[in-house]
């Protein structure tokens, strides 16, 4: 996970140019987006909800080149609405990644 983290600050990184306070918004807007399709995932009570949450989860994943969330989202996918395995794995992903800013 180590290199996983270090892919996904990088990103950030070269998004914000050197920019310490756009890398920070970026992060906690990176944070937020993920913590928002988790709850999602959490309330969703359809195959359709929770395809979306999924593909979303999986965009932001690929658009910071954070593989190991990309293949969280896959796992999603492959699951069923509501299954606890896959959401309580999506919240330590964003849990660990967060707690190094916290």
């Amino acid at each position: 996970m180590a290199h996983e983290n270090g892919s996904l600050d990088a990103t950030l990184a070269a998004a914000a140019g050197g920019d310490s306070e756009l890398f920070a918004e970026l992060r906690t807007a990176f944070i937020e987006s993920v913590e928002l399709q988790i709850d999602l995932l959490r309330r969703a009570r359809c195959d359709g909800n929770w395809n979306i949450a999924a593909l979303r989860l999986k965009g932001l994943g690929a658009s910071f080149h954070a593989e190991e969330l990309v293949a969280l989202a896959e796992e999603t996918l492959n699951s069923a609405p509501g299954e606890p395995v896959v959401v309580r794995k999506l919240a330590q992903f964003i849990d660990g990644f967060a707690s190094r800013y916290g």
